[in-house]
């Protein structure tokens, strides 16, 4: 029997991925986020899994829409982000910044990271080199600011750069293709990305999902990762300004793109 945490991905509603989770080991499954009840209990079925967990990472309908049918279905527990506690229907778990919590014979540590919403939490499976980041970070892309500032979702990314190069980002949305396309915007020069995106592109005319990403494929290609690289300053003109102020610049050139 594998040791090792099993995930599976599926496509749903528009754009977005489902992902479930499942410990080999104790025959537990967790549903990271309910996108589409119909998808995960078509993903629980063909794997022959029982829901007893789902782990939300915010409060936004296409992440948490489907707790409550779910739970009323299944009888699985719900666990969020704690500053998050009052959105997440169906919450009976809430986990703290840098909070480690078992997913059967697997440690998770929760990461608020704030940008995206305030109460954003990403969950990483550091012993397996696997993290779920919902829509704080995206391939070569991060969450829109609906909630938070500049300074927040720049220091949640700065946060998701610490993990080691290796890691596997899963993110909630296949955004890449128009991701790739801004990031040339701003970032044209960039060998690393040319290629990444003209393979994107290969990817996506056969459908194949352009996640998981690793961390270290994102330090080379996400603009919103590279706010102190001095090819990305000089095209925006803002050789002398901060982190903060590039970031921002850029991910409002996102916004109008």
């Amino acid at each position: 029997m594998s040791d090792r945490l099993e995930v599976f991905m599926f496509p749903c509603l528009s754009d977005n991925y489902g992902y479930l989770i499942h410990d080999p080991i104790q025959n537990l499954t967790a549903s990271i986020d309910t996108p589409d009840v119909h998808a995960i209990e078509e993903a629980l079925n063909q794997n022959n899994w029982e829901l007893d967990y789902i782990i939300n990472t915010h409060h936004h309908y296409d992440h948490a829409g489907g707790n409550l049918e779910l739970k009323k279905k299944t009888n699985c527990k719900v666990i969020g982000p704690m500053q998050d506690k009052d959105r997440i229907p169906g919450i009976d778990q809430t986990i703290e910044h840098a909070e480690e919590f078992m997913f059967g014979s697997f440690v998770v540590k929760g990461f608020h990271t704030p940008g995206h919403t305030t109460g954003h939490m990403v969950y990483h499976f550091e012993s397996q080199n696997v993290a779920f980041v919902g829509d704080t970070i995206f391939v070569m892309g991060c969450g829109r600011l609906f909630e938070g500032t500049p300074q927040q979702m720049l220091e949640s990314l700065d946060l998701i750069m610490s993990w080691p190069d290796e890691t596997l980002l899963y993110c909630a949305h296949e955004y890449t293709q128009t991701n790739a396309e801004f990031a040339i915007t701003v970032d044209g020069k960039n060998k690393d990305l040319l290629n990444r995106k003209a393979e994107v592109e290969d990817m996506r005319k056969d459908l194949i999902p352009t996640v998981p990403t690793t961390l270290n494929l994102e330090k080379k290609t996400n603009p919103f990762l590279r706010s102190d690289d001095q090819e990305i300053r000089l095209e925006l003109g803002m050789l002398k300004s901060t982190r903060t102020e590039v970031f921002a610049e850029i991910r409002n050139r996102k916004d109008q793109f």
